[in-house]
């Protein structure tokens, strides 16, 4: 599948590894890529190579939620209720109980 920049999409990877191969498809030398995004050709270089490599996948589900939501289920799955979770997150209960329906929603849907 392609992208309407006709590059190949790569959605099992994360946005930074997306960004990367497309400046790399596009031609941009690694050393530039490197210099634009603050980080050694080095690291650019095992970016690159570490995505080619077989077997590499996304996790779809938590890619679909927020990290907020993701906290939210795990304080949940472990038992904790709306009104413990709320200070931790200056909100109120029904805010924390509002976002984790919205996540097992995005999950369902998913």
């Amino acid at each position: 599948m392609r992208d309407d920049l006709g590059t190949v999409e790569r959605p099992k990877l994360r946005a930074f590894e997306r960004r990367v191969l497309r400046l790399a498809d596009r031609g941009v030398a690694i050393d530039e890529i490197a210099e634009r995004f603050r980080r050694s050709p080095e690291f650019i270089g095992r970016v690159v190579a570490f995505t080619q490599l077989p077997g590499r996948t996304g996790s779809d589900h938590r890619a679909a939620l927020r990290p907020l939501e993701h906290c939210i289920l795990g304080w949940r799955a472990r038992g904790a209720a709306y009104a413990d979770i709320a200070p931790r997150l200056g909100r109120s209960p029904e805010f924390v109980e509002r976002v984790e329906g919205f996540a097992r929603y995005k999950l369902a849907a998913s």
